[in-house]
């Protein structure tokens, strides 16, 4: 196994340099970059995670060489736990996920028993362990009962989900809401810090799933053809990877001091991490922004007949300021202009891995520029 060596002076090493970490899904689109954020950081990492496509920024990053790498699925209760009772992790992220809300309609079993059975399977395995950990459970803004008004989501607003990737994501936050008032919440300071993570819809270099606005662009761009955009006035808030994973990273922290007794045990709760409100665009404005700098068409190729999916969605991130003194380091344009930079060099040929490194380092310097708490660390 290549070990990384850690980023001279980088933020959150002096939190993870060294220390054990698990992280779930690490062959995931978020699971890859926040793989090689940690790994940059200097920590033990071992990944648990179903296998990935081919075509997956886990096997550009060449990440199978350079850490733990276990495969299996979250579902398996057994497996889960016998890894967590050999590893005694440190840190626990939780990204394993069937992420897709199309996906969600053709496989709601199957959505429903990763995206909930799977996430109650991981904070069982910490309970059963009983070994100290701070548990950081990634779920998504989707999870809210979304009124489809302009309104920016806190983290006290009721849960629901139409789709059943949406309802899959509230099941499980009310799933880690009884793990941590029942199992994990009955001492101060807490053996076990949990808590959850709502991120917006992200976006970033070496996504390569199907069925996602930025990859399924991209692709059409390479080919020299015209992008088809689905749902043309569809709002979001979109972010570059780099903004949720800092604040999962962030909220890590957070719950190792609240172990220590540094911190108050409420940070042992949910939080949104999401873009600033000026990042709150439709998808027809995400495509403009990102025909700015890799030239081409789109067409509106909207389906009346396709599966309902949320119109609009923001979130409300003053809590994570607040409590966790988080917040972007990018904007809308920079994020989508990062993207782009991103998928252009790499089809140019640069290596993925070097492209990845640059960006999280330019990502932790422009942090540290604009002042950001979490950055001076």
């Amino acid at each position: 196994m290549t070990k990384t060596a850690p980023i001279s002076s980088a933020a959150f090493a002096h939190v993870y340099g060294g220390e054990k970490v698990l992280l779930t899904g690490h062959t995931g689109f978020k699971g890859a970059w926040l793989s090689e954020w940690l790994l940059s950081l200097g920590a033990d990492l071992t990944g648990y995670s179903i296998d990935c496509e081919k075509l997956s920024l886990f096997q550009e990053l060449k990440l199978c060489d350079r850490m733990r790498d276990v495969r299996g699925d979250v579902r398996d209760l057994g497996a889960v736990t016998q890894l967590v009772s050999e590893l005694k992790p440190d840190f626990i992220f939780h990204l394993a996920a069937q992420p897709l809300v199309r996906q969600s309609y053709v496989d709601p079993v199957g959505t429903f028993t990763t995206n909930v059975t799977g996430s109650i399977h991981v904070m069982e395995a910490v309970r059963l362990s009983d070994h100290p950990c701070a548990v950081v459970m990634v779920t998504t803004d989707k999870c809210y009962e979304n009124r489809e008004i302009d309104y920016a989501y806190r983290e006290t607003d009721p849960l629901g989900g139409h789709d059943p990737y949406s309802a899959s994501k509230a099941a499980a936050e009310i799933a880690i809401a009884s793990y941590r008032k029942s199992f994990f919440a009955i001492r101060t300071p807490p053996r076990v810090a949990l808590a959850s993570a709502r991120a917006g819809n992200v976006i970033g270099g070496g996504d390569w799933a199907e069925d996602r606005l930025v990859p399924d662009a991209i692709r059409a761009l390479q080919r020299g053809e015209e992008i088809g955009v689905r749902k043309k006035h569809a709002t979001r808030p979109w972010q570059h990877v780099l903004d949720p994973l800092s604040g999962y990273l962030t909220l890590g922290a957070g719950l190792r001091a609240a172990m220590d007794g540094t911190a108050e045990p409420a940070v042992c709760s949910a939080f949104n991490f999401g873009p600033t409100s000026e990042s709150n665009r439709n998808v027809a404005g995400v495509v403009d922004e990102l025909l700015k700098h890799w030239p081409g068409r789109w067409i509106d190729r909207t389906d009346k007949a396709a599966p309902h999916e949320a119109g609009l969605l923001n979130l409300n991130i003053e809590k994570a300021n607040r409590v966790l003194a988080w917040q972007p380091a990018w904007n809308f344009e920079e994020a989508v202009a990062q993207t782009v930079a991103w998928y252009r060099k790499a089809h140019g040929g640069e290596a993925a891995l070097l492209l990845t490194q640059q960006q999280i380092a330019q990502y932790h310097s422009d942090a540290a520029r604009h002042g950001l708490k979490w950055a001076q660390s």
